[in-house]
């Protein structure tokens, strides 16, 4: 096996060769991989969500379960989710967060079968063991430019999402949900519960300006 330094060198040249020495973004670490985060591509750890939603995923999913990282940025969700024996299926809106997913994947020694589209779209007729989702926290347009700011804003997302999630899960599936403090965050349980699901906490975390949880939804 490479080591961290090793795998962390790979990473920063795989981030110059698809974005250009000198580029804004990061190389991060979650959950012990590393991850090339090209502009315009939600980083998981400098928006402590995604970290946060990787270290839940890494304690619920199980070998051989069938996962979609819905929204998968960078994909440190469903690559947690594929060092864990899992099958990961993951979608984004944006084309760059779809080429990171599948190099982040391919830097971790796993396979994720990444493709762009809005949030079902991709996987029309599909079902999973477990659905990944770290929704925009904000209902309104988000400024241009920048697909990035789509990770937090976008008018209605959330209400799509709980519109089809039934049909995506299969019997007995369930669904790991990021909510926050901030936007939105905080009617989403009951929304989930109207439309007849039931929700707990998988996770938590507070910063003095923000909590945030992830929800377990069946």
């Amino acid at each position: 096996m490479p080591s961290s330094a090793g795998v962390a060198r790979r990473a920063r040249a795989l981030f110059d060769r698809v974005t250009g020495a000198g580029r804004r973004g990061a190389v991060v670490q979650v959950e012990g991989a590393w991850f090339v985060v090209p502009p315009g591509v939600f980083d998981p750890v400098r928006f402590r969500s995604g970290a946060l939603l990787a270290r839940v995923v890494g304690a619920e999913v199980r070998p051989g379960q069938r996962v979609l990282d819905l929204g998968c940025g960078a994909g440190a969700a469903g690559v947690t989710a594929a060092k864990r024996g899992a099958s990961v299926l993951a979608t984004d809106v944006n084309a760059a967060a779809v080429g990171a997913a599948r190099g982040n994947a391919w830097l971790a020694g796993v396979s994720v079968d990444a493709r762009e589209g809005d949030l079902f779209v991709p996987v029309i007729g599909e079902r999973f063991d477990l659905v990944l989702f770290n929704p925009p926290f904000f209902d309104d347009a988000p400024p241009p430019p920048g697909l990035d700011a789509r990770a937090w804003r976008g008018v209605g997302v959330f209400e799509r999402f709980v519109a089809g999630l039934r049909d995506h899960l299969a019997p007995g599936g369930a669904a790991l949900v990021v909510a926050s403090t901030d936007g939105g965050g905080p009617g989403w349980p009951g929304a989930l519960r109207a439309a007849g699901f039931d929700v707990d906490v998988a996770g938590s975390r507070a910063w003095p300006d923000e909590t945030v949880d992830v929800l377990r939804v069946r």
